[in-house]
């Protein structure tokens, strides 16, 4: 009969950093410079959608347009702007971002994300070093594990 300790599986979060060296910095940089392109190309669609359906709206209705109309190609000017508000809030961000990492110095330890990961624990451990582990990689190849795995 097996008489081991009790053993717990539980998951905790792990902390992943990554060490800055030119090539993450360029793949950061392409990744940022995507994102912002993305964005860019989401507006233009939005405006030519927005025109579009206030146009369609304007063919429709009578000449001159009707508080009904007008009120309706408000609501999609409305919406359009609410959007577009959202996209140049995440442009920015991203151009923030962009402008953190291009200062970012060589070898310096920058936190990438977070994952989860699950690990054992018995009677005697102590629970918080357990829980306080990270992940360090060099362009993506894992160089430290740091904690108590």
């Amino acid at each position: 009969m097996d008489v081991s300790k009790p053993q717990l599986l539980l998951k905790r979060i792990v902390n992943v950093k990554a060490i800055v060296t030119p090539l993450w910095k360029e793949d950061v940089q392409q990744q940022l410079q995507a994102q912002i392109n993305q964005i860019d190309q989401q507006l233009q669609q939005l405006d030519i959608q927005g025109q579009r359906a206030i146009a369609e709206i304007q063919k429709q209705s009578l000449q001159p347009p009707g508080p009904q109309t007008l009120q309706q190609i408000e609501n999609i000017q409305y919406q359009v702007n609410q959007k577009k508000s959202e996209l140049l809030e995440q442009k920015n961000q991203s151009l923030q971002n962009l402008q953190q990492v291009q200062l970012l110095e060589l070898d310096q330890e920058v936190n990438q994300f977070q994952m989860e990961g699950f690990f054992r624990i018995e009677p005697g451990d102590n629970l918080i070093s357990k829980l306080q582990i990270e992940i360090v990689l060099r362009d993506g190849i894992v160089e430290e594990i740091r904690g108590d795995i």
